[in-house]
């Protein structure tokens, strides 16, 4: 999470200032996947960002949507009763977006359809006589595919249609759509300050936009898509000189058996993932147990669609360190595409590489201190920190972002917590405490109003490493047993040969006498 090099006793960027995104279009055009996209990548870049989304807090002034009077939804002209209940729920929403900017926030993301004109100029005049700079994202889609597939993804994640079965989801959106569509304005006016997306990034417009911000949410859309995916991370096997950044070693034994073990249970995995899509939901694999300390969201509820896009291929990502290529390597073997990045590599330890925690104590003595007070930042001379780390990452941010396949990162521990921080929208002080255990697979999905995650167990490095000592101290006992065998019969032979030496001198002793 690269913070800010620039700052004022606010906690903003001194050139940025306040800004208002407010997302356009009509029902089901991914406007809200669009808006925790963007609130995940300004927080990665240490940007105070959230998203106010008029359907939440609909909610939490009128209760459930089954309390709504059916002409609620929908434009056109509606009752005095209706029209203040509207008013309420928009006023309560502009007062949340005040506070946020009260107390240092930064970027504000109004998520709604906003599908008029006159909508849009109330918006832009009440926060620009605030000096809040106001920028409109449009989301157009004419893809019917990409319609139904944003449809199920809200009909995974919308607490407006839980309960409902996915057909009934479908016909209450068709209708909805059909209603706005006869009201929809989009935007035309020049002096707007927008951005039009056909099909969520297959094609970018912009017009009279300025500001760093802007300029950098704008790169950031030109990289994304609303295409259901899974992202998965696993640590690296276990090398042959552990802690040591200088060796680059190969992977032990053991290693070799956990990327076996690795590459086995992610197939069976996905496979039982497509299961579930066709036939009624299989026994999914046993979750991790519980950890101590995680920022890892354990969501054992995670619905896929039953789209073709979610039949996509697996990638595997991994750094250019020999643990990581070699724990990839099954994955190359069974027919996945793998990828070897420099800059996924671990962080660098710098001067104390290969050192023990009561040699860096002794050294360094500071160093507990320092760590304790700031873990995120803090580095070793001639090392990485955190920070340093999450800027090195950026470009992986962007490509992650760019795929449309499934995604299996192998790295170590400290590059695992900052992507999948990322992901979930972690501060920037909780990454050094993500645990990502070796043995377990952290699973991701992406979805309109944020992330589901789980974390599978798959192997246990107790009981593994256990085992392998056992099966090394047998080894060793039977060779001893075996090396003590035949010292005993090496010992046996010359005195044997003695004993045949004494009689045959007695045989000639006997002759000679005769």
């Amino acid at each position: 999470m690269a913070a800010p090099l620039y700052t004022t006793q606010s906690g903003r960027l001194w050139h940025a200032g306040k800004i208002l995104v407010v997302t356009v279009g009509l029902p089901a055009r991914g406007k809200t996947h669009l808006a925790h996209a963007i609130q995940r990548y300004l927080l990665w870049l240490g940007v105070k960002c959230k998203v106010f989304n008029l359907a939440n807090v609909r909610r939490d002034v009128l209760g459930p949507l089954e309390d709504l009077p059916g002409a609620y939804f929908g434009p056109g002209p509606k009752s005095e009763k209706i029209m203040l209940m509207k008013r309420r729920v928009r006023d309560r929403l502009q007062e949340q977006i005040d506070s946020f900017f009260d107390d240092g926030g930064q970027v504000a993301v109004f998520d709604a359809n906003n599908s008029s004109q006159a909508e849009r100029l109330n918006i832009r005049q009440r926060f620009s006589g605030k000096s809040i700079q106001v920028m409109f994202i449009e989301c157009i889609c004419d893809d019917d595919t990409l319609v139904e597939q944003n449809i199920q993804s809200i009909f995974q994640s919308n607490p407006d249609y839980s309960g409902w079965n996915f057909e009934d989801v479908m016909e209450s959106f068709r209708l909805r759509i059909e209603d706005h569509k006869k009201y929809y304005e989009p935007i035309t006016d020049p002096s707007f300050p927008y951005v039009q997306m056909l099909n969520l990034g297959q094609r970018i417009s912009m017009n009279n936009v300025h500001g760093y911000l802007q300029n950098r949410i704008i790169f950031f859309l030109m990289n994304i898509h609303n295409r259901e995916r899974t992202i998965y991370f696993a640590r690296a096997g276990e090398a042959l000189v552990e802690h040591s950044y200088k060796s680059d070693a190969e992977l032990s034994s053991l290693g070799k058996d956990y990327a076996s073990r690795l590459c086995r249970f992610v197939m069976a995995l996905r496979k039982d993932h497509r299961a579930t899509r066709t036939q009624s939901p299989a026994p999914s694999p046993a979750p991790s147990q519980k950890h101590r300390v995680s920022w890892i969201s354990n969501n054992a509820e995670l619905k896929r669609s039953s789209s073709d896009a979610a039949h996509s291929s697996l990638q595997v990502w991994c750094s250019t360190r020999r643990r990581s290529v070699q724990t990839a390597a099954p994955f190359r073997s069974a027919g996945c595409k793998v990828v070897e990045l420099s800059r996924l590599c671990e962080m660098h330890p710098g001067v104390v590489d290969g050192m023990s925690s009561e040699e860096i104590a002794a050294r360094f003595p500071d160093s507990i201190e320092g760590k304790a007070r700031d873990p995120y930042r803090f580095r070793f001379p001639r090392a990485e920190s955190y920070h340093d780390l999450a800027l090195r990452l950026e470009p992986i941010i962007f490509e992650l972002e760019r795929t449309q396949e499934d995604v299996l990162i192998v790295g170590q521990s400290s590059v695992l917590r900052c992507l999948i921080a990322y992901l979930q929208g972690n501060k920037p002080a909780e990454i050094p405490f993500i645990q990502v255990r070796e043995g377990d697979l952290v699973e991701i999905l992406p979805q309109a109003f944020g992330v589901s995650s789980h974390v599978y167990s798959f192997w246990n490095p107790e009981k593994e490493r256990q085992h392998r000592d056992m099966e090394f101290a047998a080894r060793a006992n039977a060779a001893l047993a075996e090396e003590s065998c035949e010292s005993d019969a090496t010992e046996a032979e010359p005195a044997a040969y003695s004993k045949d030496s004494n009689i045959g001198s007695h045989e000639d002793q006997s002759l000679s006498s005769a």
